[in-house]
């Protein structure tokens, strides 16, 4: 798996930031840039296992491995999901989605890491710019 970075710095608390990333509404909202209509089906609390949708029931499942609120949301991806049903669990310890927020002068710096197979590289590179963008202005207004 290839590790990628992204970050981006947005003129907000690190509270605001969070609540965009997080709020069933406004994640909606950001994570439309990747696949309309994706959504988080479970518990956002450490340990706890979440499922990465989009409609048709397609995505990730894993687990909320770190979570500090309003600094740390740590994911460990398992495997992937297929209609509805979790596949087997295939990622081994390399499935990671990391979200960072650092407190800044002007705002909030958004640290976002995560490991992707080979064939995705191309589109987590175009795609998550796009969705930071999207948080970014979710945030500032």
């Amino acid at each position: 798996m290839k590790k990628l970075e992204f970050s981006i710095e947005i003129q907000a608390s690190k509270e605001k930031v969070w609540e965009t990333l997080w709020n069933d509404e406004t994640y909606r909202k950001w994570t439309a840039t990747f696949i309309r209509g994706s959504y988080i089906e479970g518990e956002l609390r450490e340990g706890k296992e979440v499922r990465f949708l989009t409609p048709g029931e397609h995505g990730l499942f894993g687990v909320v491995e770190k979570l500090v609120p309003y600094k740390i949301m740590h994911f460990k991806h398992y495997g992937e999901v297929l209609d509805g049903v979790s596949q087997e669990k295939t990622f081994g310890d390399e499935g990671i989605e990391y979200y960072d927020l650092e407190e800044i002068e002007n705002g909030t710096r958004l640290i976002i890491t995560l490991n992707t197979v080979e064939e995705y590289i191309t589109y987590f590179t175009n795609s998550f710019p796009r969705a930071m963008n999207m948080i970014k202005e979710l945030a500032e207004a």
